[in-house]
């Protein structure tokens, strides 16, 4: 119904701080800073899949109100699926993401110190 919204929003802040802070040095820049573009497209991929998704099953119409939750179940349904499923939806997402930053950022970390011995 509505859940791909949670991750939209996730989406798009996770763009506008991308594009906010600029790091000339990639170097220098965090753990987060540096693996923030896989997240960003980890995000925006689910989303358009998700929405792709609810207009194939016809959860998400072309006319107002445009998720049929509203048209049934109304703010309320909207609101709980919101809660239920995309909040945990988009935090299991970005625990997968941080895990995988911290590996890589390991793996990244043993390959320059095998370089250097």
């Amino acid at each position: 119904m509505s859940c791909f919204i949670v991750p939209l929003m996730e989406a798009i802040a996770v763009t506008a701080v991308r594009k906010s802070v600029r790091s000339a040095d990639k170097a220098e820049a965090s753990l987060v800073m540096r693996n923030l573009p896989s997240l960003e497209k980890m995000l925006w991929g689910g989303t358009i899949m998700l929405v792709v998704d609810h207009i194939v099953n016809g959860e998400l119409t072309w006319r107002f109100p445009f998720f049929t939750a509203l048209e049934t179940g109304g703010w309320d349904a909207m609101l709980r699926e919101l809660l239920t499923v995309g909040v945990p939806m988009a935090a299991v997402l970005t625990a997968v993401w941080a895990v995988w930053a911290l590996l890589r950022e390991r793996r990244a970390k043993r390959s320059a110190f095998a370089k250097n011995a």
